[in-house]
C-alpha cells in the first residue's frame, strides 16, 4: 500500500510541475494586448508566424527531430493525455489570441485575451494544486479552478468594463466557457465568447 501511495505522490508532483510550466507559458499571451496597442497588424503577424513555427517544430518533434528550445519546452509542458502526438495547446492559444484581435475592437479584444491568459491560466493551476471537488459533466474541472477563473477575470474586468455588473457578467461567462469539456479548444472558445460579450456590453 505504501508503494502505491508513493507512486501516486510522485505522479501528482510531476503533474503539478507540468501544469506550472504549461500555464506559465500560457499566461505570456497577456503581453499581446500591450503589443497590439503599438501595432495590431504586426502583432497578428507575429502571432501567426509564431503559431506556424511552433506547428512545424511539433511535427519535427513527433518525427524524432527536436527543434532547439521549442521541443524541450513542449516536452516539459505536455500532459499525459497528449501522449506522443502534437501538443495542440499553443496552437489553439495563438489562434484564439489572433481571433480576438481580428474580430473585436479594443478594449473588448484585450478583455478577451486577458480572460484567456488569466482565467484559463489560473483555473488550471488552482485546479491542479487545490482542486478536490470536481464539477460533473465538465471533464474534470474543479470548484477551486472555476473559482480562480471567476476571481481572476473579475479582477481584470473591473478595470476594463464600464460597470461592476458588466464585469461580473464577463467573469461568469468566462467561467462557464472555461468549464466546457473542450480540452485545448477552450483557448479559442473562451476569447471569442468573452470578446463578443465584452463588445456588446461596451456598445
Amino acid at each position: 500500500m505504501s508503494s502505491i501511495a508513493e507512486v501516486k505522490s510522485i505522479v501528482g508532483k510531476s503533474e503539478v510541475k507540468t501544469e506550472i510550466i504549461r500555464k506559465s507559458i500560457h499566461m505570456l499571451v497577456a503581453l499581446v494586448p500591450l503589443m497590439a496597442a503599438l501595432n495590431v497588424d504586426l502583432t497578428v503577424f507575429i502571432l501567426a508566424g509564431g503559431t506556424l513555427f511552433y506547428t512545424w517544430a511539433e511535427t519535427q518533434r513527433v518525427k524524432g527531430r527536436n527543434v532547439a528550445v521549442v521541443s524541450l519546452l513542449t516536452a516539459a509542458a505536455s500532459r499525459q493525455r497528449d501522449g506522443d502526438g502534437i501538443v495542440f495547446g499553443p496552437i489553439t492559444l495563438g489562434i484564439g489570441a489572433m481571433l480576438a484581435l481580428m474580430l473585436y475592437p479594443q478594449p473588448a479584444a484585450a478583455m478577451a485575451i486577458y480572460a484567456l491568459a488569466f482565467g484559463d491560466g489560473f483555473s488550471g493551476l488552482f485546479g491542479k494544486l487545490f482542486g478536490r471537488i470536481e464539477i460533473r459533466y465538465t471533464g474534470g474541472k474543479t470548484i477551486a479552478g472555476s473559482t480562480a477563473c471567476f476571481g481572476s477575470v473579475l479582477a481584470v474586468a473591473v478595470g476594463i468594463l464600464p460597470t461592476f455588473q458588466a464585469a461580473m457578467t464577463i467573469a461568469a461567462a468566462a467561467t462557464l466557457l472555461e468549464m466546457l469539456p473542450t480540452r485545448d479548444m477552450d483557448n479559442i472558445i473562451l476569447p471569442v465568447g468573452v470578446g463578443m460579450l465584452s463588445w456588446y456590453l461596451m456598445i
